[in-house]
């Protein structure tokens, strides 16, 4: 049992041994390591868990600590005296398998010191579900009190309360349905093929070459905009141009090329790329596209009405009023399906999708009645 909690500070990386694992699809990895971090501590019961799941490029950093101070990506909603208080609950946040914040990816080595690269299995929300309950059995939480999610996370958290209705108390699904639309799955594919179509993808085995960076950037500008509002770019940039450069630069009839200016809107894109290729394995970003591609809570399982009808764990459900990725109507759709009557929680935001992150701190209150956190 990993219960040295004295020895553990919060907020730090640490990492657990999974063991060997056979994926839902038949792939088969002999060593796992889940990748973690934690606050708080577990009582005597093991009955005070709060798990938090990331989204699709996030990590296991959700708040800062004394032991490392730098912010975190909802660091409003959890820490001492925040909506999840640290100073009452176990926290733990765990690194996606198949990701590459420290779980074992495509990027990992296999036993004779290779990348995994084309060779790593693929992943389905339900595989890194089981994987994140190895985790919690080897830290000695018997009841998992509350897991919370948004977007990707928010799949996390639905597929915890059905396939372990008997572990889970409750869960929080911020901006996600119950199994990804055919909108969504298009978009996923845009952005996995970008990265395929990079001329240096190599097939996925491109780590002792150039890395398919270019690739990544697009498909990262395709998960953006649909993160963001159209009224939200527009009143930002409109038109304008990107300080000096003129976006009819270069541009010639006769002669086809590039143009050498940019708009302001494309400048933030650019940037918005380039900050995730300095952070991110673009063989992770395909394993975690694909799996929230193939989320889907009802398969094998009757459906989603079927599976859904099955949840005994108390619901709390949050949309943001703006998000053309994921639309209120999904989050309506799980609120009807779970037994009882359930209410939609709504976060404002004139941002979009990304209101689950900046701004779901609006539903702290109702998240600690609702959830008795």
């Amino acid at each position: 049992m990993e219960n040295d909690y004295g020895t553990r500070p919060d907020g730090v990386l640490k990492t657990h041994d999974a063991g060997s694992f056979t994926f839902e699809t038949g792939g088969y990895l002999p060593a796992v390591t889940l990748a973690y971090e934690t606050w708080g501590e577990l009582n005597e019961a093991g009955d005070n868990a709060v798990l938090v799941a990331h989204a699709l490029t996030g990590d296991t950093h959700v708040a800062s600590s004394a032991a490392d101070p730098s912010a975190g990506w909802w660091e409003g909603l959890l820490g001492p005296g925040r909506p999840i208080d640290t100073e009452k609950w176990f926290v733990i946040a765990p690194a996606m398998v198949g990701g590459c914040y420290g779980s074992t990816g495509a990027s990992s080595l296999d036993p004779e010191g290779v990348p995994w690269g084309a060779r790593f299995p693929f992943v389905t929300v339900r595989d890194a579900v089981h994987l994140e309950k190895r985790l919690l059995d080897a830290l000695g939480v018997t009841t998992l009190h509350t897991v919370i999610g948004g977007s990707m996370g928010g799949a996390r958290a639905l597929e915890w309360a059905v396939s372990y209705p008997e572990f889970v108390r409750g869960f929080a699904v911020f901006a996600c349905g119950a199994a990804s639309t055919a909108e969504q799955i298009a978009f996923g594919q845009a952005q996995v093929l970008a990265i395929r179509n990079d001329p240096h993808f190599n097939g996925g085995d491109y780590y002792a070459g150039k890395s398919p960076q270019t690739g990544l950037g697009i498909a990262r500008r395709i998960a953006h905009v649909t993160y963001r509002t159209e009224a939200e770019l527009q009143l930002r940039f409109g038109r304008a141009a990107q300080g000096e450069e003129d976006p009819f630069g270069g541009a010639q009839l006769a002669q086809p090329r590039p143009r050498t200016g940019r708009y302001q809107v494309e400048s933030y894109l650019d940037h918005q790329a380039a900050k995730l290729s300095q952070r991110f394995d673009p063989n992770a970003y395909i394993t975690l596209a694909e799996a929230l591609i193939s989320h889907d809570v009802g398969r094998g399982r009757g459906g989603v009405e079927a599976a859904l009808g099955r949840v005994t764990a108390t619901p709390f459900l949050a949309a943001v009023d703006t998000d053309r990725l994921y639309f209120p109507e999904q989050s309506q759709q799980i609120a009807d399906l779970i037994p009882g009557e359930h209410v939609v929680h709504t976060i404002t935001s004139h941002i979009g999708h990304d209101g689950f992150l900046t701004s779901a701190e609006q539903l702290g209150d109702p998240m600690r009645a609702t959830l008795g956190l």
